[in-house]
């Protein structure tokens, strides 16, 4: 693991709070600043599938107007009808090779889809804005 040097001035009483912390949990005071950065970093994308982490992880530099138009983004009502449509022919055994194709690819923009919004609105959290759940 690769590690950098910074030097931080941080109020007293915030100090104080963090040593009080490390002699009560007796860790070095070290490990409890880095925890509470990680716990305060922003939110994580790294326990997603591979194949969605360079998406989710392009987020993180997006400004809050554009994460507000993905976590307020839906699908068409054509889109989630060819989804069920689909689903419903793969659930009767009655899809052709050519329809389990597409149903797989977009099963797989529907995850990424949700993934997005979800990432979105924990950044957006993180941030401070109120994001009401679904």
């Amino acid at each position: 693991m690769q590690v950098e040097t910074i030097t931080l001035q941080i109020p007293k009483t915030l100090y104080q709070r963090l040593v009080n912390t490390a002699n009560a949990t007796q860790r070095p005071i070290e490990e409890v600043i880095l925890h509470a950065l990680q716990v305060g970093s922003p939110p994580q994308w790294d326990d997603v599938p591979e194949e969605f982490q360079a998406d989710l992880a392009a987020l993180d530099k997006l400004d809050d107007y554009t994460l507000w138009q993905i976590v307020n983004s839906r699908k068409s009502a054509a889109e989630m009808q060819r989804y069920n449509t689909l689903l419903e022919a793969n659930s009767s055994g009655t899809l052709t090779q050519a329809e389990r194709l597409e149903l797989m690819a977009l099963r797989q923009e529907a995850d990424l889809f949700v993934l997005r919004k979800a990432q979105a609105a924990v950044l957006l959290r993180w941030r401070g804005h109120r994001v009401p759940t679904p």
